[in-house]
Formats: C-alpha cells, structure tokens, sequence
C-alpha cells in the first residue's frame, strides 16, 4: 500500500517486483523466514504476486485523488490497492493452488480483512505525515 502511495504507481510497483525478485532469489524476508522459489508454489501465491498490482493501483488512485487532502486520498487508494486488488489476486492464488473453491476463498480471506483495514489506515496516517512534513515526499502530490 505505502509503497505505490508514496512512490507513485510505477516506481511504487517496482519497488515491490524488486523486493520479490530478492525474496525469490532465496533472501528469508518474507513471514517465518521463508524466501526462495518455493514460495511460489504455496497458497498463498497469489498475495505475493498480487503485491505488484496493488502497488500500481494504489499509487494509481493517489495519483488520481490529488484534489483530496492526503489522509483521505491515501486511505482510499490504500483500500483500493491495498485490499480489493490485493485479494482479487490472492483469491485466485488460492482457488488455484489451494484447489478451493470461490465461497471457500472468500471466507478463509474473510479473517484478514480487519487487520488489512488497520494497515490502510496506519498507510493513511503515514501519508498525512509525510506529507505535512515534507510535501515532495509523495510523489503524486509534488
């Protein structure tokens, strides 16, 4: 969410492919230590590719919102990006890897929206201070 907010759609995307491409190169930065190419094959695929597009959309709609101050311009690109394509991605991911079905997938996703609804949040706060502090910061808003 941050990273597309504040570096805007492109370099907020590559930023996050960059990040991938070490943790497939086998770096440990992902939860429980896990990196390498097996991460590919798990259920959970689907979020770690879907990091990429969620970067890109939600700098997309920060970029878009620019008449908006920026706490609300960033909660809804954080919600946008961050969340609604972040789990179209990840839904999939597990429909295909997890061999579940879509009602299956939307309900085990369902226990991790709350606590992606804080993030959007503390994402939104972090905007509105970067950007107070230091305007240029965000890169849709300079």
């Amino acid at each position: 969410m941050l990273a597309g907010i504040i570096l805007g759609p492109r370099h907020g995307a590559l930023a996050v492919l960059l990040f991938l491409f070490v943790v497939l190169l086998g770096v440990p930065l992902l939860s429980g230590g896990r990196g390498g190419l097996g991460v590919l094959f798990g259920p959970s695929v689907g979020f770690l590719l879907g990091w990429v597009p969620a970067a890109f959309m939600s700098g997309l709609v920060m970029a878009r919102l620019r008449t908006l101050p920026a706490f609300p311009a960033a909660l809804v690109a954080a919600i946008t990006g961050g969340i609604v394509v972040e789990y179209a991605f990840g839904i999939l991911g597990l429909m295909a890897m997890a061999r579940m079905n879509l009602q299956q997938a939307l309900v085990a996703s369902a226990v991790f929206v709350p606590g992606d609804l804080l993030k959007a949040l503390a994402t939104a706060f972090v905007a509105e201070a970067s950007h107070r502090s230091y305007p240029a910061a965000i890169v849709s808003r300079s």
